[in-house]
């Protein structure tokens, strides 16, 4: 996901949590049911976020670790690279 995209994301996002605690609010529900329904469609918007951003935190890690890694075999000597080979 681009930078860009990113942001549209995070946009989209936000506007389905305004436009739902909205919806909620203006709904002719007690109050405390309107509270409840917030809390839980919030936590349910909080745990999506939470897994989007682990997912692209993991995504990112693999790729650095595998850059590492090029970048150490790209260094190591004839006889490192060698005896890595034999591991």
């Amino acid at each position: 996901m681009t930078m860009n995209s990113g942001k549209v994301f995070l946009g989209v996002v936000a506007g389905l949590a305004a436009g739902a605690a909205l919806g909620v609010l203006f709904a002719p529900e007690k109050d405390s049911k309107a509270r409840k329904l917030i809390s839980k469609r919030t936590d349910d918007l909080i745990d999506a976020v939470n897994e989007k951003i682990e997912d692209k935190f993991k995504k990112v890690m693999d790729v650095v670790t595998e850059r590492l890694k090029k970048a150490k075999s790209d260094e190591a000597t004839p006889y490192e690279k060698e005896s890595q080979s034999r591991l």
